[in-house]
């Protein structure tokens, strides 16, 4: 097969790719990482790039402007290598998937992907043992082993397994070949002085490994939250319990897609599982390698690792096909996964250290929901809560210690900053703070964007802003469409119908205006009813009403972010007494390390996952009409949002 020379500006990366392959494919092995929401259909239209010079063929696209043909413009997904090329990726179609910096790290904490109780502080224990006893995954005992005598000839397995016991309650206990073998020469070569791991594998107590001496205190492990966006660790001693570092990047598999449909159609083609599969593993990988350099924490010493993540995160991450989670009847191959090696994975850690995922409760309600009441303490508690977990699919959890409830809404990309024109993750030029007021000409725009740069973009939180703001300012109406009436040089006509101009280019990092257009506003809007339809379902099945309910929890990348009185004049969220919102930030990471932490918190979550009662919405009769009665701002039935009404 012919193959040609592909130069990516401004990375001045060349890569040969072969005839017929698509420039965004070439990309990809290039580790040149190119904006594609719908995962390479030629839908989202994010993947724009410019070919400078060379042979190339593309299918016609409504997505690409006549100005933006003439100065070479193209869709990546779209267009494919005749010959040799040069091809600049201008900034608004940049995906940077490396590590955070600083700044990004600090909006993060900020937004809630690292809550407050998840800060590094190496003084404060994370869990408390009045709840739960602390039992780690992986547990060390120093061990003095008395030597055999010919009184005494019990074989050195046995001796090995009369002495863990004296210390603990264990009835069933294994392990290995590996280590039996090794066994006789580790006793006499330490003078009977061994530390052994002990793991739980399900219901049996397992020696993970047996090391000459006391190696007891070095014993760590790492809680994960697998996200659809954004993948964080943090690094945990297993004895004392204390946080040693929190590390968070952004998912490499975003550029197969920015949703999990996306890429479970991507999971079925050629080596598309494989690709996935390694892009999250290496993400998890860079974490491991950042973490130990930092705290100097040995590589051999971390025997345990957690994760939290939806039902398809989690199937790409143990190379599971998930082809059937999105084909009728919907169901995934494993929601409860044995605690396996995390060789298996391909994690890098101590070759023995074991991998626990959380249990999922249904196919489209992950590990993730189950860590966040178990974080929330629903499960634990008398009074009635709701925790929203608010992403790509909107999970909400219902119910207290007595019962649990789910469901989950395809809510969609939009709040994530895909699938709308000018949309961004949460990164620095993000704009996520607005304020419009109408000026004697003119409205006024203010906005504010993450590390204070040029906005480059729209991430959720100024989407949730601009919307109450243009509601508020009239330029929008409470069916979603712009004011055409309104005489403002801010609104123009668009490829998707007319416009209103957050940031002008000259104000802008990219060259061209900020806009929200009216087709965003609709998809933002069908994502805002799709959670708070959700929610009001879930609540009215179970015979109640919003002011039942004494917490909300609020989850997920938005975390501290969000205006409150903003999200409710949109109606993304119940309008309550504010003192009843809770921002629980990733509450999916702060269950992970709960779980990791207590052998007993993790038989509390799989309880939690098999009692939890799922309702599918797809087949309640009532949940379309409430859906499409949330599809205004903020609702068709006003009385509901009585502070906003006021």
């Amino acid at each position: 097969m012919e193959h040609f020379k592909i130069k990516f500006l401004p990375d001045l990366k060349v890569m040969r790719a072969s005839r017929g392959e698509t420039i965004l494919s070439a990309a990809i092995k290039a580790g040149v990482y190119i904006n594609s929401s719908c995962g390479g259909d030629g839908v989202c239209g994010r993947c724009k790039v410019i070919v400078k010079k060379g042979h190339f063929k593309t299918q016609p696209t409504g997505r690409i402007t006549h100005k933006e043909k003439e100065q070479g413009c193209v869709l990546a997904c779209l267009t494919t290598v005749q010959g040799n090329l040069e091809v600049l990726i201008p900034p608004e179609s940049r995906l940077d998937l490396g590590k955070l910096s600083e700044e990004e790290a600090k909006t993060l904490r900020l937004r809630g992907i690292y809550s407050e109780a998840t800060e590094v502080d190496a003084g404060k224990p994370i869990i408390d043992e009045k709840v739960f006893v602390h039992s780690p995954l992986a547990t060390k005992l120093f061990l003095k082993i008395p030597p055999p005598t010919l009184e005494d000839t019990a074989s050195d397995l046995e001796r090995l397994y009369r002495e863990i016991r004296r210390q603990r309650d264990i009835p069933v206990m294994q392990t290995g070949l590996a280590n039996i073998k090794r066994l006789g020469h580790i006793f006499r070569e330490s003078n009977w002085q061994v530390t052994v791991t002990l793991g739980r594998r399900n219901e049996t107590t397992e020696i993970v490994l047996i090391e000459p001496g006391d190696a007891a205190k070095k014993n760590f492990g790492i809680a994960f939250d697998i996200g659809t966006t954004t993948v964080t660790g943090q690094l945990v001693d297993l004895n004392s319990k204390k946080i040693l570092g929190t590390k968070a990047t952004y998912n490499r598999q975003a550029v197969f897609g920015s949703d999990v449909i996306s890429r479970i159609i991507y999971a079925g083609e050629a080596d598309g599982l494989e690709r996935l599969h390694h892009a999250v593993i290496d993400n998890m990988n860079d974490i491991i390698r950042e973490l130990i350099a930092e705290t100097k924490v040995s590589l051999n010493g971390i025997m345990g690792i957690m994760i939290a993540g939806n039902s398809t995160m989690m199937h790409l991450l143990l190379r599971v096909d998930p082809t059937f989670i999105r084909r009728e009847p919907y169901v995934s191959t494993a929601n409860f996964i044995p605690v396996i090696r995390a060789s298996e994975a391909g994690i890098k850690i101590n070759p023995r250290g074991l991998l626990a995922c959380i249990p999922s409760v249904s196919t489209y309600v992950g590990g993730d929901i189950t860590a966040g009441v178990v974080a929330c303490g629903i499960s634990e508690a008398e009074e009635l809560s709701l925790l929203i977990d608010i992403g790509t699919n909107g999970e909400i959890a219902l119910g207290n210690k007595e019962w649990l409830v789910c469901c989950a809404a395809s809510a969609g990309p939009a709040f994530e900053g895909s699938g709308v024109t000018c949309g961004m993750r949460a990164a620095k030029g993000a704009v996520q703070g607005v304020k419009i007021k109408k000026a004697d000409k003119d409205f006024e725009v203010k906005v504010s964007t993450i590390g204070k740069e040029k906005p480059k973009g729209i991430c959720g939180s100024g989407y949730i802003d601009a919307l109450a703001e243009m509601l508020k300012a009239g330029i929008i109406k409470k069916d979603g469409r712009i004011d055409r009436t309104l005489k403002s040089k801010r609104i123009k006509e668009g490829v998707d119908g007319p416009e209103f101009i957050l940031v002008k280019t000259s104000e802008s990092a990219i060259g061209k205006d900020i806009v929200i257009s009216e087709a965003d506003i609709e998809n933002l809007k069908r994502s805002k009813g799709a959670i708070y339809a959700a929610a009001s379902i879930l609540v009215k099945k179970l015979g109640l009403e919003f002011d039942d309910i004494k917490k909300v929890y609020i989850a997920g990348g938005f975390g501290t972010a969000i205006d409150t009185e903003k999200a409710i004049a949109i109606g993304l969220l119940p309008d309550l007494p504010r003192d009843k919102l809770i921002f629980a930030g990733n509450s999916s990471l702060v269950g992970a390390r709960e779980i990791l932490l207590s052998y007993e918190t993790m038989k509390k979550a799989e309880e939690i996952a098999k009692k939890m009662t799922y309702i599918e919405l797809s087949v309640e009769s009532t949940y379309m009409d409430e859906y499409v009665a949330s599809l205004f701002f903020p609702h068709t039935d006003i009385t509901k949002f009585p502070s906003v009404k006021q």
